[in-house]
């Protein structure tokens, strides 16, 4: 064994592409009042979207794994018999994560981890890690798996078409006054991620016109891979599909398709659409 592939489960990988490659994953915290919940380990994402379609159901908060469970992933996997660590992690941006995996890494002197900000979030984070435990099974090194998906990182998109303001505004991504108006004015926000941070990139007024402007967006230069996310009760396949048939060819050679989990579902909430967009490197 040579380089372990770690990330956290903001990537949205599923229990089949983790068993498949590998891939060690540390639950973040999502939490429904008092409830609190290691997902998606205690929590799948079936379960978390029933909870939240309940009425009077509060709403989710989600937490960073801590430096504790990051130092104990890192020593498990040394003790598996890894050389060296390359660690994905959801963006710094969003999240802890990076920080509290750094940490980790400060209390294991002379291991070689290396942490990857991945400045995106669910498959953003997640194509990053499956790219990176492809490398580890070609034999590549630490430091170069770390390299390679810095360059694939930088040539990656998300955009993500939200049905309502509400999870953002409770999460602390936007303020009250802005989530205010975007329901008074029937807002169907499309964000997407600069250097870590999330940004609207377009404020339809409908859905239908949410639909055709996130359809342009995505469809705008060729892609390598395609990781559609939605959330129910969206329904992803037609919009998978309209997409694809618009992408300029030739087509992906990637393309899944990806429930959103507990830990990005509880920030954007029911009804989102969307996808990943790796280009050509």
């Amino acid at each position: 064994m040579s380089v372990a592939i770690i990330t956290d489960s903001g990537s949205d990988l599923t229990t089949q592409q983790l068993a498949e490659t590998g891939i060690k994953q540390i639950p973040l915290t999502v939490s429904f009042g008092e409830e609190s919940f290691l997902s998606p380990d205690q929590l799948p994402t079936e379960e978390f979207w029933r909870r939240l379609s309940d009425p009077g159901s509060p709403f989710p908060r989600t937490a960073a794994p801590s430096v504790g469970q990051f130092k104990e992933a890192f020593e498990a996997a040394f003790a598996e018999g890894y050389a060296a660590i390359v660690c994905v992690c959801l963006s710094e941006g969003l999240s802890s994560t990076v920080r509290h995996a750094s940490m980790a890494r400060e209390m294991l002197p002379g291991k070689k981890i290396l942490i990857l900000d991945s400045k995106s979030a669910s498959m953003g984070t997640g194509a990053l890690a499956l790219r990176g435990a492809a490398l580890a099974a070609n034999g590549a090194s630490g430091a170069v798996i770390h390299s390679r998906l810095q360059a694939m990182r930088d040539v990656t998109e998300l955009f993500v078409g939200l049905d309502t303001l509400d999870y953002l505004k409770k999460g602390g991504r936007i303020g009250a006054a802005r989530a205010a108006i975007g329901g008074l004015l029937a807002i169907k926000p499309i964000l997407t991620v600069e250097e870590g941070i999330v940004v609207f990139c377009d404020q339809p007024r409908t859905r239908s016109k949410a639909l055709a402007r996130i359809i342009e967006l995505m469809v705008d230069r060729r892609v390598s891979e395609l990781h559609i996310m939605y959330s129910p009760p969206a329904e992803p396949d037609a919009f998978r599909d309209m997409v694809l048939a618009r992408l300029p060819g030739p087509g992906p050679t990637v393309v899944t398709t990806h429930v959103l989990g507990p830990v990005i579902g509880a920030h954007i909430g029911p009804g989102a659409y969307g996808g990943i967009l790796v280009h050509e490197i």
